[in-house]
């Protein structure tokens, strides 16, 4: 794949040609697409900040996404609704999160904007694409309604709002060793009792991303002639701070020296790089490394954050993998974005303090 020097515009144009193209299934132009519509992924990570990435001057490993990135399009201004469920619903529906109902979290507050629940007057991206030809599967966290429980209601489910195969988490938050609210379609399940998916060793992640390889495998032997739109938003790296030991062996020591020694090493690669202008400063650090008590304990949560954002890098890997094995990467458009940036929660600290 070659890199693209196309500005802002030029893709917005493109993408917009081709989006039309894409659902109106009546139209001249959907019909001169035919077969040779592209599948589409469109994969989210969760709680993560922008230089986290290796292709965005981060000193975590992410080659996957790196080579994505290289054969690929960066954005470099991008905007989100800084919290979870109004990104989704806004990604999801097209239009601004009170529009959709989702304005905040997932509480009702009673007015419209506010519900925390998709309302009945917008369509998913999924209920647009289904009727257009695709075949529509996501694996992730849903977090768009506030009704969870196993018993329903569950009109805003994931099968309820256009997809066809679901295998992933109904609220935000959770293990990633055990899932709370983890369905395969309509049905709770636990890592446990799930019939389909027994590996070795259960990591959320890992679920993901083996779940997704699987519909595009079963994709490809039972409906070869047709697109598919696959929506993997991923729960790494929010919070709890979970991730394999193999993965946070590689990172042991990594951030000895605190944040501001790496935000500043990531400061200067962007610039490097030409992702940010060679005359801004490095706006002033949230917190003084050189004052927390617990500076093991902090570098530590760094190093499995890290090791969470290289586990899923490793698991997109193998989705662009099996791409490749089914003979349909060069036409697949694949999107990775980030739901709103790093958590600003000191989630596991005393408020206002550097306590454990």
């Amino acid at each position: 794949m070659a890199e693209l020097n196309w500005t802002r515009r030029d893709f917005l144009k493109a993408l917009g040609l081709s989006v039309a193209a894409l659902s109106l299934p009546g139209s001249k132009a959907s019909a001169a697409a035919g077969a040779g519509r592209p599948n589409i992924i469109l994969m989210m990570s969760d709680d993560m900040g922008f230089s986290d990435l290796g292709c965005y001057g981060g000193e975590i490993q992410t080659p996957n996404l790196n080579s994505l990135a290289a054969g690929g399009l960066r954005f470099t201004q991008f905007y989100n609704t800084a919290r979870c469920c109004p990104t989704r619903a806004s990604l999801m529906t097209g239009l601004y999160p009170h529009q959709a109902g989702v304005g905040h979290m997932m509480e009702d507050h009673v007015f419209d904007a506010y519900r925390g629940d998709l309302n009945d007057r917008c369509v998913t991206i999924a209920e647009v694409l289904k009727p257009a030809g695709y075949r529509t599967y996501m694996t992730g966290k849903w977090h768009v309604t506030r009704h969870s429980g196993k018993d329903g209601p569950k009109h805003n489910w994931p099968l309820q709002r256009g997809f066809e195969r679901f295998y992933g988490t109904i609220t935000g938050a959770g293990s990633f060793y055990d899932p709370t609210t983890l369905c395969r379609d309509n049905t709770y399940i636990t890592p446990v009792n799930d019939p389909e998916y027994q590996p070795e060793t259960y990591y959320y992640t890992d679920a993901l991303c083996d779940n997704a390889a699987r519909y595009i495998r079963e994709h490809r032997a039972q409906t070869p002639d047709k697109p598919f739109f696959l929506y993997m938003p991923f729960t790494a790296a929010h919070w709890p701070m979970h991730a394999l030991e193999k993965d946070i062996a590689k990172y042991k020591g990594k951030y000895d020296k605190g944040y501001a020694h790496y935000r500043q090493q990531r400061f200067e690669r962007l610039k490097e790089m030409g992702l940010i202008r060679k005359d801004w400063d490095l706006s002033p650090q949230a917190g003084d490394w050189e004052g927390f008590e617990h500076k093991e304990w902090e570098a530590r949560c760094m190093e499995v954050y890290a090791a969470m954002i290289d586990a899923m890098d490793q698991g997109i890997g193998r989705i662009m993998a099996e791409l490749k094995k089914q003979g349909v990467f060069e036409n697949t458009l694949i999107f990775f974005l980030q739901d709103n940036g790093g958590c600003a929660e000191t989630v596991g600290r005393a408020a206002d303090t550097n306590e454990k």
